[in-house]
């Protein structure tokens, strides 16, 4: 009978089964005993009171597995609590044993109890741990084969969580540890990593599941470059959280996270750095529903500030952020005032009235138009948005006496080479001159930083959502590098570096080594289990397509202009001096290019932006829709009129 059709048995059938079992294991038992005690013969096999004793001696084992609960233990994951009840039933077994004997005069040796005890308790154990082994092996030869690594607590609860369901079964445990190679744990043997390939080879694994929670992001790396070889999909118990609470399951089995392929360990925020622009204090995020607007108003709400005000464009995204916060508060039980307001950055009346109406003390400027394709294509809406935007904020700050203003700029407006990446730095203009000024009292800096993980233009989810649909992973340039960093330690920088600004400052946020696009897209493809489709693997699953790039888009992003660096107080944040105009020459140049803009004159914006001390050096041509579209009409008139 197949092991599928046992299973599907009705559960009252399988226990009688499994007590028909049991009555002939004592019957076994008990003939074994006489048989080895003395000469097992005819008349011994007809004597009644042999068969009386038996009889008595089986009914009363049987209640005492029932009472104890033996029948109730689904054999497919039996375990020493089953161990235990056949041993306490078993012991109950010769105490009834004994007592009959005693009681009918029976002629029983000493010996016979102790044999029909162990024969009893090695016959009920072994034969379920058999049943439960064979099924367990038909079972999972539909299932798939899996190493853990970790060999720790983390390990053998993910063992224990995978043993529960019908998706995966371990064949082996991986440690770096040498004290767990070569142990035992829950019957798979821990083997070094270096035995990695072999295993994959002899036991046809197709996963391998991480369970070292509590290792660093530079050990997770170390580890997942030792995995990537071997084109294996490897998934990662999320936490230690999960750990501590025993919540360990096949379905919180989550992809390796790009974080760990970056080895990036944060460094634990400096609370007073943290606390000194927010606690207590009215605050107030321009691009709330942003990317990074809306990762700082989750951390600013966790500090406890007294209005947190989200100042955001787009109604979706103002809804979204606020209806997340409220229930965050309200499961946190955190008390605060949170205004959701629309309005635009480019209207200064409309800031002022805010500012001022709240007593704002704290700004996040994080509203800007950021996707360099985007800007490229719309130059005077990017200007108007990330120049004038930042501008009008700035000095209704100033008309109603906030103390802080924090940019959030870019390394893209480090010698740019695109609109979006020179508007940005015309921006950090801004506030430079801004903050040279002495007739206000509103503390200017921005802090610039590269690419986040997570961001609505990162390439990571880009390339997660094209592995999904099998490919082909789009790529500009096979050269093409960028740093990286999280989105929540980048606002926990930009806090902590906005408490340090004296006025005028740059920050620069230390983003680590930058990364080749192509090998991050190469380890996330091998990661998932997939090959790379290419010239010596053409039936591989992922190709990498290169695009070539886009419009302003740049090879290699830079975080300074020059080399006057200052480190500060904090090991990741370090402060530039830039050159800057005093305000009356950027008062004038300001203007220029908003009359420009106002008149739609596409090539004299771009001209002042190069004329400004930004060092733009465009890599293409004007790009803008609308201006490219009116050359094209222009060109077609004539022909037209011929």
């Amino acid at each position: 009978m197949r092991y599928d059709a046992i299973l599907a048995l009705p559960r009252s059938t399988k226990k009688a089964i499994f007590i028909i079992h049991d009555m002939i294991m004592i019957a076994v038992a008990f003939w074994f005993a006489y048989l080895v005690r003395f000469t097992f013969n005819s008349a011994t096999l007809h004597d009644s009171n042999n068969w009386l004793v038996l009889g008595i001696t089986t009914v009363f084992t049987l209640v005492a597995f029932v009472k104890l609960g033996l029948y109730r233990a689904v054999i497919r994951y039996v375990g020493t609590k089953m161990m235990l009840i056949c041993l306490l039933g078993s012991m109950a077994s010769v105490l009834v044993l004994v007592l009959v004997a005693f009681f009918t005069r029976f002629n029983l040796p000493r010996s016979i109890p102790i044999l029909y005890f162990f024969v009893l308790l090695v016959g009920t154990i072994s034969s379920r741990l058999a049943i439960r082994e064979w099924i367990r092996g038909s079972f999972l030869s539909k299932n798939t084969p899996v190493i853990i690594y970790g060999a720790g607590q983390s390990g053998t609860q993910l063992l224990e969580a995978i043993r529960q369901v019908e998706n995966f079964y371990a064949v082996a445990f991986v440690d770096d540890d040498k004290k767990h190679q070569g142990t035992i744990v829950n019957n798979l043997t821990v083997y070094s990593p270096e035995k990695l390939a072999k295993l994959v080879e002899k036991y046809e694994v197709e996963k391998i599941l991480l369970a070292i929670p509590s290792a660093s992001r530079e050990d997770r790396k170390r580890i997942l470059n030792t995995l990537e070889p071997l084109n294996l999909e490897v998934l990662s118990i999320p936490g230690m959280r999960e750990l501590v609470e025993g919540k360990i399951t096949v379905q919180g089995l989550k992809k390796v996270s790009v974080i760990d392929l970056l080895g990036r360990d944060p460094v634990t925020p400096i609370p007073e750095l943290m606390q000194a622009n927010i606690t207590d204090k009215v605050v107030m995020v321009t691009g709330a529903g942003g990317s990074i607007g809306s990762e700082l108003c989750r951390q600013i709400v966790e500090l406890r500030p007294h209005t947190l005000i989200l100042f955001e464009l787009s109604e979706f995204l103002l809804y979204s952020i606020e209806k997340e916060l409220r229930e965050h508060m309200t499961q946190t039980g955190l008390n605060l005032q949170l205004i959701p307001l629309l309005g635009s950055v480019q209207q200064r009346k409309r800031l002022f009235t805010v500012m001022q109406t709240y007593q704002v003390q704290t700004i996040y400027h994080a509203a800007a138009y950021k996707h360099v394709p985007m800007v490229e294509f719309n130059t005077i809406e990017g200007v108007r948005n990330n120049v004038y935007g930042t501008l009008r904020c700035a000095l209704a700050a100033i008309d109603a006496k906030v103390e802080t203003f924090v940019l959030i700029s870019t390394d893209k407006a480090v010698r740019p080479t695109n609109t979006m990446g020179a508007s940005k730095r015309m921006a950090e203009l801004v506030l430079q001159a801004l903050a040279a000024r002495s007739d206000h009292h509103t503390r200017f800096c921005m802090v610039r930083f590269g690419n986040v993980l997570g961001s609505s233009g990162s390439v990571v989810p880009v390339f997660e959502k094209q592995i999904a649909h099998g490919g082909p992973i789009t790529l500009t340039h096979k050269d093409i590098t960028r740093y990286f960093m999280t989105i929540p330690e980048a606002a926990q920088l930009v806090i902590q570096a906005g408490a340090m600004g004296k006025g005028g400052d740059v920050f620069v946020l230390d983003m680590g080594e930058s990364v080749k696009i192509i090998d991050l897209a190469k380890q996330m493809i091998r990661l998932s289990g997939l090959e790379i489709q290419d010239e010596n693997h053409p039936k591989g699953d992922i190709a990498i397509k290169i695009t070539g790039l886009r419009p302003g888009e740049k090879l290699y992003e830079e975080l300074l202009i020059g080399d006057n660096v200052t480190q500060t107080t904090h090991t990741r944040i370090m402060t530039a001096n830039e050159i800057m105009l005093p305000w009356p020459e950027l008062e004038a140049l300001l203007a220029r290019l908003d009359d420009a803009c106002k008149d739609s004159d596409y090539r004299l914006v771009r001209e002042l932006l190069l004329e400004a001390p930004t060092a733009f050096h465009p890599a293409d041509p004007l790009c803008d829709l609308i201006w490219q579209r009116q050359v094209q009409q222009q060109t077609e008139r004539p022909h037209k009129s011929a």
